[in-house]
């Protein structure tokens, strides 16, 4: 048997062929543009997910029998707004995770519904990168289109949706909209109501590991595929990447350094973060997680290295960042590109360098932003350490892993050890866990965990480094609160 993997995310889809025994067989990626119509905006082209997968995964397949592929997952990037008409047409581009319009009704969902209220209903409360005070946001500047929609969906699903013509969600993914009522994983008809909506435009839901339908048969025949192929429900990036590294069950943690930046703590249990820094969600493994989410990540390190510097060779500016560096650096950088999520929930922070002289180098500045992710990382470690949750090592992923600097850097950060698993396919690694699941491979993800994911090395803490990084992170903290204000009143 062969599966598909679909890692649906910001900047590029990405499809990869395994066998049954997890063996990656074949990978293809396609790259697409994103929007910024306005200042603080982001959007795509949902049509542009779909082209990726209609031409990627014919390519995927070349050399090998298609006959084989028994089953396709997804994981995709979270809290996107996809709406269609009544003829499932996309009505207008989807509103991507990372856009911050939504302040005016963020603020109202927090103040006048009330924090309290919300978390009672969603187990959450709400973020500018949620998806319903998106869908209040269309309600009340584009009410044309509002009153056009037919079907709610997030990004993967309209993926799911075109592959199968099932409207579903699983719950990892639902968790991330503010409508979900987490705990008993069903529509809050509260929250939809208060975005107007219907549960009749809202999508099924499943568990991740769900067979929600097979292809159709134009899919499967423009596909090359057999239409017996078995569609799971697939997971948000972060549940799917957590299974790809095997960050199932109770008390496991996976860091993810993508275009977003994520701390990731799964359960079998339901729980709160009372003071609602951190995310309660779904899991894709039938449990729970609890997770911290900064919005701009490795994309930091992007801007600065091809926007401000005008390179994308990010090793050769790292090079010279040697050991006796590390937690010396007199240069301090915010990484609120777009605002931020966890724990400061602040859609007017922005981006800062701080601490800077005559004698600041390039090289300080590059060092600068890789430390600044790894500190706002660990703000959401903090929370969870407030909590009672003890995190004594992390899987480590995403494509800021890939530097080995990066990760030295996390690693004392954080004073704790970080592995890297052997298959770095993260989401849609997981994305095929889920669909051997469904296919019946496995009896649960647990035991596709088990079976299919390994460490493949670790980075340890080393002691001067971590006391060093301690000394730092203290003066980090001081910085967001001086500049808060500031932040707003340039706003």
């Amino acid at each position: 048997m062969l599966f598909i993997g679909i890692d649906l995310g910001t900047s590029s889809t990405k499809l990869l062929l395994s066998d049954e025994r997890g063996n990656i067989l074949n990978t293809v990626s396609r790259d697409y543009p994103l929007m910024f119509p306005h200042p603080g905006w982001s959007e795509q082209d949902p049509d542009q997910w779909w082209m990726a997968c209609k031409e990627g995964i014919p390519e995927l397949l070349k050399g090998f029998d298609a006959s084989q592929v028994a089953g396709i997952g997804s994981g995709g990037q979270m809290h996107g707004l996809v709406v269609l008409d009544k003829d499932d047409n996309v009505i207008r581009p989807a509103i991507l995770w990372n856009d911050g319009r939504t302040a005016k009704e963020v603020e109202y969902l927090n103040n006048v519904i009330g924090k309290e209220k919300l978390s009672a209903l969603t187990s959450n409360i709400a973020f500018a990168g949620f998806t319903a005070p998106k869908i209040m946001w269309l309600r009340d500047n584009e009410p044309e289109n509002f009153c056009r929609i037919s079907k709610i969906m997030l990004p993967k699903d309209y993926i799911t949706y075109r592959l199968t013509g099932t409207h579903c969600c699983d719950y990892s993914d639902a968790s991330g909209m503010l409508l979900l009522d987490v705990r008993n994983k069903v529509w809050s008809d509260e929250m939809l109501d208060v975005c107007s909506v219907s549960r009749s435009q809202m999508p099924w839901l499943f568990e991740s590991y769900d067979v929600v339908g097979t292809l159709t048969e134009d899919v499967a025949s423009m596909l090359g595929l057999p239409a017996t192929v078995k569609v799971v429900a697939g997971a948000g990036d972060n549940a799917a990447a957590a299974v790809g590294t095997g960050t199932v069950g109770e008390g496991r943690c996976n860091i993810s350094i993508g275009t977003s930046g994520t701390v990731f703590i799964s359960s079998d249990h339901f729980s709160v973060d009372p003071n609602n820094a951190l995310h309660a969600f779904a899991h894709a493994d039938g449990g729970y997680h609890l997770m911290g989410c900064m919005l701009s990540a490795a994309s930091c390190n992007k801007w600065f290295c091809s926007d401000i510097l005008g390179t994308d060779d990010y090793a050769e500016l790292q090079k010279d960042i040697r050991r006796e560096d590390l937690g010396n650096n007199h240069v301090f950088f915010l990484p609120y590109l777009m605002g931020e999520r966890s724990p400061i929930n602040d859609t007017d922070a922005r981006g800062t360098f701080t601490g800077m002289t005559m004698d600041t180098s390039r090289k300080s500045m590059v060092q600068a932003v890789l430390e600044g992710v790894a500190f706002a990382i660990r703000d959401s470690v903090e929370v969870a350490k407030s909590l009672g949750i003890e995190i004594k090592r992390s899987r480590i992923c995403g494509g800021g892993a890939k530097s080995g600097l990066w990760k030295t850097i996390f690693a004392n950060v954080l004073g704790i050890p970080l592995d890297m698993v052997k298959t770095e396919q993260g989401p849609g690694f997981g994305a095929v866990m889920l669909a051997m699941v469904g296919c019946g491979l496995y009896p649960d993800v647990q035991n596709a965990v088990s079976d299919l994911v390994t460490a493949a090395s670790t980075v340890e803490p080393e002691d001067d480094l971590v006391l060093r990084y301690e000394d730092r992170y203290r003066r980090f903290r001081q910085i967001y609160p001086a500049m808060k204000e500031l932040f707003r009143n340039l706003e």
